[in-house]
């Protein structure tokens, strides 16, 4: 199976900066999609930013030129640098990707992470 750790949650003042970690290990083969989500309180999850294989880059509106994602492929690692926070980004943020790995055969499936809080005061 796969695994995703995440890091770097935390409590931060409006206007601040975060950045998120997650780390993938497990059977893989091969990541194609790596992306954080978000769920606030009562509130569905949400796509933040994802990051395929090949480099570009997809961000959802209210994040777009305060959040950057970024991938190191050789560490199975994805990043979410967040600047400018707000207090509406407060929420659980997780990470996310679509992998190619072992299971009696190769398979693709999407894993999760646990989630990290991020929560971002007045």
């Amino acid at each position: 199976q796969v695994q995703l750790v995440e890091s770097g949650g935390g409590l931060v003042q409006a206007g601040g900066s975060l950045r998120l970690s997650c780390a993938a290990s497990g059977s893989i083969v091969s990541i194609y999609v790596m992306g954080w989500y978000r769920q606030a309180p009562g509130k569905q999850r949400e796509l933040v930013a994802s990051m395929p294989s090949g480099g570009s880059t997809n961000y959802e509106d209210s994040v777009k030129g305060r959040f950057t994602i970024s991938r190191d492929n050789a560490k199975n690692t994805v990043y979410l640098q967040m600047n400018s926070l707000k207090p509406e980004d407060t929420a659980v943020y997780y990470c996310s990707a679509w992998v190619q790995h072992y299971n009696g055969g190769t398979r693709y499936s999407t894993f999760w992470g646990q989630g990290t809080q991020v929560t971002v005061s007045p």
